[in-house]
C-alpha cells in the first residue's frame, strides 16, 4: 500500500513510459496498489466477443491505471509539473503544497471545511467539560448529604456513611460463628 498524495480530480502530467507528456485528471485512484486513472492517457482497446447471434462483437477503447509514480501534479499558481510538499496554514491546518513556489495545492477547499469542523470540535469538548464538571458537583453534594445524615445518627454512623459516599461499595459482614 503506497501513501499517494494524489487525489481525484488533480491535474497530472505523465512523466514516463508511452504517453509521456501527456496531461490530463485524474478520475479514480487506486491506492492499495498505488495506481491512477488519467483521462486520455494509456489508452487501450477491449475486444468483445459475440456469445450469441443477436450480440454484437465490438473493440472497446478505455483508459488503463498507471503508476503513481510516473505522474507529477501541476500546480494550479505557476502551472509547471512538481513534487508535492506539506505545509501548515495560519489555523495549524496541514496542506498539500507546491515544492516549486511554495503555493497551497488545494488551500480554499480544505480550509473551509476544517474551520466548520474545528468550531464543531470546541462546542463538543465544551460540552464534554461541562458534564464532568456538572457530575463533580453532583458528587460533592452527595458527599455532603451523606455527611449531614451521618451527623445526625451518630459518631459511629458518620464514619461508615462517609466512606460509603467516598467508595461507592460495601465493605463484606464480619461472619459470626454461634454456638
Amino acid at each position: 500500500m503506497t501513501n499517494s498524495n494524489l487525489r481525484t480530480g488533480d491535474t497530472v502530467v505523465v512523466i514516463a513510459g508511452k504517453d509521456k507528456g501527456k496531461t490530463g485528471k485524474i478520475t479514480q485512484s487506486f491506492a492499495e496498489t498505488g495506481r491512477v486513472v488519467v483521462s486520455g492517457v494509456n489508452i487501450v482497446y477491449k475486444h468483445k466477443k459475440a456469445r450469441s447471434q443477436k450480440e454484437q462483437a465490438e473493440i472497446k477503447k478505455e483508459e488503463a491505471a498507471i503508476d503513481v509514480s510516473n505522474v507529477q501534479i501541476i500546480c494550479p499558481v505557476c502551472k509547471k509539473a512538481t513534487r508535492i510538499a506539506h505545509k501548515f496554514d495560519e489555523n495549524g491546518v496541514k496542506h498539500r503544497a507546491c515544492k516549486k513556489c511554495g503555493a497551497f495545492i488545494d488551500g480554499e477547499k480544505k480550509s473551509k471545511s476544517t474551520k466548520a469542523t474545528k468550531k464543531e470540535s470546541k462546542a463538543d469538548a465544551e460540552k464534554t467539560v461541562s458534564k464532568k464538571e456538572q457530575k463533580a458537583k453532583t458528587f460533592k453534594n452527595e458527599k455532603k448529604d451523606n455527611v449531614l445524615k451521618a451527623e445526625t445518627k451518630g459518631v459511629r454512623g458518620a464514619k461508615a456513611m462517609v466512606d460509603s459516599a467516598t467508595t461507592k461499595r460495601r465493605t463484606p459482614q464480619a461472619k459470626t460463628q454461634g454456638k
